[in-house]
């Protein structure tokens, strides 16, 4: 059975950092791009972070670029979401996302609250 486990999120101040991680188990990991998406209080979710099944393409939102850098872990099933210079917008549980190359299939994980606050 797929599935999607995520991990790390916390209640952090403005300009700090957190990074969060998200194992797969289930399911052959690299044949599948990897997201991390974000949904706020009264908000629709949204595209935060996106790597290619091999790793060799990102994609950002534009509220992120340059502070928040997804990695991924072929060998270990994981898939990772460092995030820096932290503000109170980024608040929101965060969730993976995961997309089969070829069959478009898609999983998602069941989220972790990040919480940016002085």
């Amino acid at each position: 059975q797929l599935q999607l486990v995520e991990s790390g999120g916390d209640l952090v101040q403005p300009g700090g950092s957190l990074r969060l991680s998200c194992a797969g188990s289930g399911f052959t990991f690299s044949l599948y791009h990897m997201s991390w998406y974000r949904q706020a209080p009264g908000k629709e979710r949204e595209l935060v972070a996106r790597t290619s099944a091999t790793g060799g393409g990102t994609n950002y939102a534009d509220s992120v670029k340059g502070r928040f850098t997804i990695s991924r872990d072929n060998a270990k099933n994981t898939v990772y979401l460092q995030m820096n210079s932290l503000k109170p917008e980024d608040t929101a549980v965060y969730y993976c996302h995961a997309q089969h190359r070829f069959t478009w299939s898609v999983y998602w994980g069941q989220g972790t609250q990040v919480t940016v606050s002085s």
